[in-house]
């Protein structure tokens, strides 16, 4: 057994499992993996500060954004105007309540309770241990779920589709909105994960001296996905944060297939279903979401015609590619000193851009609520839309599922290397 202060020094690796002894680092730097150079642990000036001063402001905007009209529109001498809770209503009028719920807990739910935890985590307020223990597991779980900032995207792209139609304008509470985007993601990127554990309770002793630059697969460790503690392979629970465990995510690869094949089955109809149906002097005219980037082409809005086809029919097409390749190669099929870093990339990329895909779903959210002129025009959304939320929903379920160590597994360890530093 080691002392619980040697176990602070040590990590395995999330994504590779490669054990590195982490060096003493001044504020301001990070230490990266040496192998797949993902970031193991930061260390920010004023850490406790940033956070909560990123946080308060973050909910203080979101108050403010919720509070006065978002964006209005002007068409032959009708206007329209909307808040940001006029949006879910919207939708539920129309019997899409699963498209309201996942907006507000998407877009606004996710982010507030995210800055909420953070502010009692990092600053010195006195809870329970399990509730403090219980949130971090939530904090962490969740905070990848918030896409505020995509809603705002989406927001932006809905303006230059409405600009053929009438005058849009900004309200009061676009720049709060704007602001809380930004805020909350700098809130995010001050916590982290190793720290704020730290703070919570100490780190659990070493079940064995660890050996660096070697796998912990190979020498019976594994660490905890939630606090990064370095445990016994064959300990389940972690005494730290209470989190189950095994080695390897059991069943990794099953669940990711079959993930990835009910979102393929619900691809091909949202794609030829109509996501939206824009009714305009008393006709009714339906949107696939290729008609809609066709539309956008040949109205001369080239950019934003881009921005869809990359983010609605690119991106999920080549998600669900890349995930299937990343599965063949775990399973044993590619070469292992040649592929692995490839496909770690691969898999980095999967995982940041699955969320983005959601930017159609917002615009017609938008869309929806703020074209209502009556007969002139008005617009709404279909089936198509909730079943292409289904398949973002459920690709970025298998990228969770799927354990990116399965790539590396079959990598021999050659020779003992320091994690690199840099600074932020």
């Amino acid at each position: 057994m080691c002392s619980s202060q040697q176990a602070d020094q040590w990590m395995l690796c999330p994504k590779c499992d490669l054990m590195t002894q982490l060096p003493e680092l001044s504020a301001g730097n990070k230490a990266s993996c040496p192998r797949c150079e993902t970031t193991l642990v930061s260390s920010w000036h004023e850490p406790q500060k940033r956070p909560t001063g990123y946080a308060l402001a973050a909910l203080f905007m979101l108050v403010l954004a919720n509070l006065f009209p978002f964006v209005n529109m002007h068409v032959a001498g009708l206007s329209s105007e909307i808040t940001l809770m006029r949006i879910p209503q919207v939708m539920v009028s129309e019997d899409y309540n699963s498209l309201a719920t996942l907006f507000m807990l998407f877009v606004q739910g996710v982010p507030a309770v995210c800055m909420v935890v953070i502010l009692l985590l990092v600053n010195p307020v006195r809870m329970p241990l399990p509730l403090k223990r219980n949130m971090a597991r939530v904090l962490f779980q969740i905070k990848s779920w918030g896409m505020a900032e995509i809603f705002l995207a989406g927001v932006l792209v809905s303006f230059v589709k409405l600009m053929a139609y009438g005058d849009i304008g900004i309200g009061t509470s676009f720049v709060p909105w704007c602001l809380f985007c930004m805020l909350q993601v700098r809130a995010f990127q001050c916590v982290d994960r190793r720290w704020l554990w730290a703070r919570i309770a100490p780190v659990p002793t070493l079940p064995a001296r660890p050996v660096p630059a070697i796998s912990g697969l190979r020498q019976g460790l594994r660490s905890c996905h939630c606090c990064t503690a370095v445990l016994a392979a064959d300990q389940f629970t972690c005494p730290r944060c209470g989190t189950g465990g095994y080695v390897r995510r059991r069943h990794s690869l099953q669940w990711t297939l079959a993930l990835l094949l009910t979102s393929f089955l619900l691809y091909i109809p949202a794609n030829l279903m109509p996501i939206m149906i824009t009714e305009a002097l008393g006709t009714k005219i339906t949107s696939t979401i290729m008609a809609g980037v066709v539309l956008l082409w040949s109205e001369g809005s080239y950019p934003v015609a881009l921005v869809i086809f990359i983010a609605s029919i690119m991106v999920p097409s080549l998600k669900m590619l890349a995930i299937g390749w990343l599965c063949w190669d775990a399973n044993g099929k590619g070469k292992p000193h040649q592929d692995s870093e490839r496909m770690h990339k691969i898999y980095e990329v999967v995982e940041f851009v699955g969320r983005w895909s959601m930017i159609d779903v917002f615009v017609i959210a938008v869309l929806s609520a703020l074209v209502r002129m009556g007969q002139l025009m008005s617009i709404y959304p279909a089936t198509g839309a909730l079943l292409f939320a289904m398949v973002v929903i459920l690709t970025m379920f298998a990228a969770m599922t799927f354990d990116p160590r399965l790539t590396w597994d079959r990598v021999r360890e050659k020779s003992i290397e320091e994690p690199s530093i840099e600074g932020k």
